[in-house]
């Protein structure tokens, strides 16, 4: 699944995501998600791999990521800036 809750509003990207979360149960279903939204991967993923340029760079439990602890730069990077706009970062740069 490329981004499949992308663009949506928060109510069905919920209803969307237990959908997807009861259909794996019934079925044992296992998916490749792609996303953006670390909000979505922890909620829907056991594992978690961060891709730079093509290349996986990383795996993380959800765990490693709610706890901010990852090995690579370009994962830190990653989720310090999935927190949005920080005014003090802008004004370094």
């Amino acid at each position: 699944m490329d981004e499949p809750t992308s663009a949506l509003d928060v109510s069905v990207q919920a209803e969307v995501l237990n959908l997807l979360a009861d259909l794996r149960a019934e079925h044992k279903l296992t998916y490749l998600m792609v996303s953006h939204n670390l909000a979505v991967v922890a909620h829907m993923c056991d594992a978690t791999a961060v891709m730079q340029n093509g290349e996986i760079v990383e795996v993380l439990t959800v765990e490693d990521v709610r706890a901010m602890n990852p090995a690579h730069p370009y994962t830190k990077h990653l989720i310090e800036s999935s927190f949005g706009y920080k005014p003090d970062a802008a004004q370094s740069a």
